[in-house]
């Protein structure tokens, strides 16, 4: 008889797959993972809510494959007769102010009113790794179970200021699929408010008293893009912070002109943990949209906001384009040779390329 081998390399004996395992389905589940769904069943799905066609089409529109581009382009094409039907909102503010989870107190506001809500959280990618967490669902887990609710978590990547390249796409998808009201959550204060704000109705700025905050109040820039100031965390202790945060914020509200859109920007407070201030918050959001809706203001500015993604949808193809050339690839590794050995400086490097011909 053979020498059993008692490494603990060697498998135990006895290990095996169940006899209960149904085999038929393990098949049924692979070829459906590798079934491809044509564009016209996907959109077919996509407008009947289906959820799993909703992730597929984001996934196509985020993929960076030809193939997927084109049909990507075509689902979105499809799906825009059915989009621009619900309210978009930006959400924004440092890390820790509390934005998953007054996210998440506001989604399951919404859905116990019989409100669609879709998250589009953007998630910060590592500039050394390339990798993200993607970990929204995680922060949100009773909303992630709510049927009425959709989270989807993306990769900022390369996109300046932490945005997802394919947000702007993924709203419309969002919107032909029936959902009522978009959340988009920004990576936190930085470039990405100025690009979240291009692409939302209503653009809320999430705040912390007693953290220094009150002073960035007064700073331009997010505060006159925020239609409303929230200070998160006003419970307990901080309820007396957290009041006197609301008058300075009001008083610095006053040094800035009229907005565009004529709107007074509220400032509010709320405790997300607490389930506190939710609903008033979103009944400021519909005075919003009711009153920028009857100036017209709501509709200009969307306008507004396509013109400049459509801009913005040449300078990133014409990048991409310039980059990929055979031609520049070369001289571009030349160029950075040039620089390592002191012989050029970065502007006549990028002077050069940028006169190369086809």
């Amino acid at each position: 008889m053979a020498k059993k081998n008692k490494s603990a390399l060697q498998e135990k004996e006895g290990v095996s797959i169940s006899e209960t395992t149904n085999k038929a389905s393990i098949a049924a589940i692979k070829q459906k993972r590798k079934t491809k769904l044509d564009s016209n069943s996907l959109v077919t799905s996509l407008l009947n809510q289906d959820i799993t066609a909703l992730g597929r089409a984001i996934t196509l529109v985020e993929s960076k494959n030809a193939t997927h581009k084109a049909q990507a382009n075509t689902i979105l094409k499809a799906c825009l007769p059915h989009a621009n039907k619900s309210v978009r909102i930006g959400i924004t503010g440092v890390p820790g102010v509390g934005k998953s989870t007054f996210i998440e107190a506001l989604g399951k506001h919404l859905t116990a009113k019989g409100k669609r809500v879709a998250v589009l959280a953007i998630d910060p990618s590592s500039s050394i790794t390339k990798g993200s967490i993607l970990g929204d669902k995680t922060r949100m887990e009773a909303l992630v179970k709510d049927d009425n609710a959709f989270i989807r978590p993306s990769a900022s990547g390369d996109s300046l200021g932490g945005v997802a390249r394919k947000t702007r796409e993924t709203i419309i998808l969002c919107e032909a699929a029936g959902f009522d009201v978009i959340i988009i959550e920004t990576v936190g204060v930085g470039q990405s408010e100025t690009t979240v704000h291009s692409m939302v109705d209503f653009f809320l700025l999430l705040k912390l008293a007693g953290a220094g905050d009150e002073l960035q109040g007064i700073k331009r820039g997010i505060i006159e893009m925020a239609d409303t100031i929230a200070i998160n965390k006003a419970d307990g202790n901080n309820l007396k912070q957290a009041k006197l945060a609301q008058v300075e914020f009001k008083r610095a509200l006053h040094l800035y002109p009229e907005k565009a859109s004529q709107w007074q920007p509220k400032v509010t407070l709320c405790s997300a943990l607490e389930n506190q201030g939710i609903e008033d918050i979103w009944n400021i959001i519909l005075d919003y949209v009711s009153t920028t809706t009857k100036s017209k203001y709501f509709q200009h500015n969307r306008l507004q906001q396509n013109t400049f993604w459509l801009i913005q949808t040449v300078e990133n193809q014409l990048k991409s384009n310039f980059f990929s050339t055979p031609k520049i690839k070369k001289a571009l590794q030349e160029q950075i040779q040039l620089l390592k050995n002191n012989k050029t400086t970065p502007f006549a490097a990028a002077d050069y390329l940028l006169r190369i011909k086809d």
